[in-house]
């Protein structure tokens, strides 16, 4: 077949398709996202957006166990809401192969945390691999699959932000689908009550003993032998870093198994090498496993624990070597992360700051209300912690904090696990006002559907949350509905629900102004005569507003014609 230019997710959901894998449950994070979107492509494949990454984990887990192959993909901060059935689905074992892929994000391109989830893996006591490009991720997908069933187990796949979004040449192959097998009843194996799961751990800690011996021959760890004055340890997109840095100046051990590592491989390439030097982002994982195995190595105390690393890295910390970067006399503007033009969101954090109070923030598009110049955002923790967060500081802080104090959380987001957070609030007495800034997508990963949409992963129309009613069924009895184009009327409500004595639910509805579906209006314009160059409109950050010659301009290119600039200015400028 023809060779295809793949992007790493693009080339695993081929894997999927590859390996005969039947069913795949998500939520979408990135670095993960598109893993699933193009799985979605295949018709074979059945596919969904699950509310979060424990649902879309238990799902897979259950298809597993129902006899087909089955598969899950989140980010590394997703990896953290499935740990509870994924620890668990490591005693039970599997029945058809399950794989789930986690996405680190070196470098926090679009993440609060830069976690290793190789920790996970070794927490979990799961075999994990991880692919150094495009090709890899393809072929370790079906490698996965044949582990996970001949070891009983699951099995995760990590991936990193540059392995995830860059693209290398792949040949597709056929789609091969084992047979379904048969669900047996077995409660001693699927069944993890005390007394099982008792007999279960020996288990688990046997095949962790037979993969260390399996990785000691596996084809997917391989021993590169160039120069023997530099040995380079070093898995996943470390690798293609060293590679084009050091070329033939050093050897590679590159380990596509990263848990568990083997020992005696190691230790051979060691002895061949005048010094070894252990090349990994983040944790000193594959450090410290070499070190408690007695080698020498050099890692983290010449690179470090923070950030991602690059080709120019490598080189200045083994070659000494200074890369000469081409020079140039242009100033290039800097280009802060900024809500869109037309955004729903910017009016929302426009009254916060106006009003001054203090907000419990969440994950998501509206997370940039935090920066300037809206500066409307106090805290963000994780995915759902906005509702919880601003209970636990009311119930600290008392009564009169509610007064200047407020919630906001996405649609999305609240789905995902904002709903617990505003049953404890209800069921604990508490009194916070909740905005749920609902704009009719999963925005921040990329327009994906969720379970307020009303439709599925493949665009089906399906059942939608109301969003009203669940708020009044888990005991919230003020719920009000608003327009966020519309400053004044939110504004009052806003002061209203935070002077209640009572719990409240505000949900700002208006459709993402990105969306395939939203017609914009007429765009607008500054009569630049009545511009007094007072600024105000400056200060909501729309993209399409810009400043020049004391006056105002907008650009129609960008203006969606949302209104709100039009509502502040005191002059009647804009039209």
């Amino acid at each position: 077949m023809i060779k295809k230019l793949m992007l790493g997710n693009e080339a695993i959901a081929a894997g999927l398709y590859e390996a005969g894998v039947t069913v795949v449950s998500s939520y979408p994070g990135t670095p993960s996202t598109e893993i699933t979107e193009y799985a979605s492509k295949y018709p074979e494949i059945y596919c969904e957006w699950a509310p979060n990454e424990k649902v879309a984990a238990e799902v897979a887990i259950g298809a597993c166990y129902g006899g087909g192959r089955a598969f899950s993909a989140m980010k590394h901060v997703g990896l953290n809401v499935a740990a509870d059935p994924l620890y668990t689905a490591s005693y039970t074992g599997v029945n058809g192969g399950l794989v789930i892929a986690v996405a680190d994000d070196p470098g926090m391109h679009s993440s609060q945390n830069e976690q290793d989830s190789r920790n996970h893996a070794k927490g979990s006591k799961l075999p994990m691999i991880e692919p150094a490009d495009s090709k890899e991720c393809r072929d370790y997908i079906k490698i996965a699959f044949e582990l996970s069933e001949k070891y009983d187990t699951p099995v995760l796949l990590r991936l990193t932000t540059r392995i995830a979004h860059t693209r290398t040449p792949v040949v597709p192959g056929e789609r091969v689908v084992p047979a379904l097998k048969d669900f047996k009843k077995d409660p001693a194996k699927y069944v993890m009550m005390p007394t099982m799961a008792r007999l279960r751990h020996p288990i688990v800690e046997k095949r962790m003993r037979d993969l260390e011996e399996y990785s000691e021959t596996a084809s997917i760890n391989k021993t590169e032998m160039h120069s023997k004055k530099i040995g380079v340890i070093c898995a996943g997109i470390c690798y293609q870093y060293a590679k084009e840095a050091l070329g033939e100046s050093a050897s590679y051990l590159k380990l596509g198994m990263i848990n568990p590592l083997p020992v005696k491989l190691i230790k051979d390439f060691a002895a061949k090498c005048d010094k070894i030097i252990v090349l990994e982002e983040l944790d000193g994982f594959i450090e410290t496993h070499c070190k408690a195995i007695g080698l020498d190595v050099v890692g983290k105390n010449l690179f470090g624990l923070i950030g991602e690393f690059s080709q120019t890295t490598i080189t200045e910390k083994l070659l000494s070597q200074t890369i000469d970067i081409v020079k140039t006399d242009i100033t290039v503007p800097v280009r802060p992360p900024v809500m869109c033009a037309g955004c729903p969101h910017r009016g929302i954090f426009y009254i916060f700051n106006k009003l001054k109070l203090i907000v419990s923030g969440d994950i998501g598009c509206y997370t940039l209300g935090a920066v300037p110049p809206l500066n409307a955002m106090d805290t963000c923790v994780d995915m759902g912690a906005a509702i919880p967060v601003l209970h636990g500081m009311e119930k600290a802080a008392g009564r009169d904090f509610t007064k200047k104090s407020i919630a906001v959380i996405g649609d999305s987001t609240f789905i995902h696990s904002g709903v617990t957070g505003l049953i404890n609030n209800s069921y604990n007495k508490g009194i916070s006002t909740v905005m749920i800034l609902d704009n009719s997508t999963t925005g921040m990963t990329g327009h994906q559907e969720n379970p307020s949409t009303g439709y599925t992963i493949t665009g089906d129309p399906t059942t939608k949350v109301d969003l009203e009613a669940l708020s009044r069924a888990v005991g919230i009895n003020r719920v009000t509905v608003i327009d966020p184009y519309d400053l004044e009327a939110c504004e009052k409500v806003i002061k209203e629900e935070i002077e209640a004595d009572e719990a409240s639910v505000i949900i700002a509805r208006r459709p993402c102004a990105l969306l395939k579906t939203f017609t914009p209006k007429q765009s607008l314009k500054v009569e630049v005569e009545k511009c007094t160059g007072c600024k105000l409109c400056m200060k909501i950050g729309c993209p399409s507003i810009s400043f020049a010659d004391k006056k105002a301009k907008i650009n129609p290119a960008l203006c969606v014609g949302c209104d709100v600039c039009i509502q502040m200015c005191r002059f009647n400028a804009i039209s």
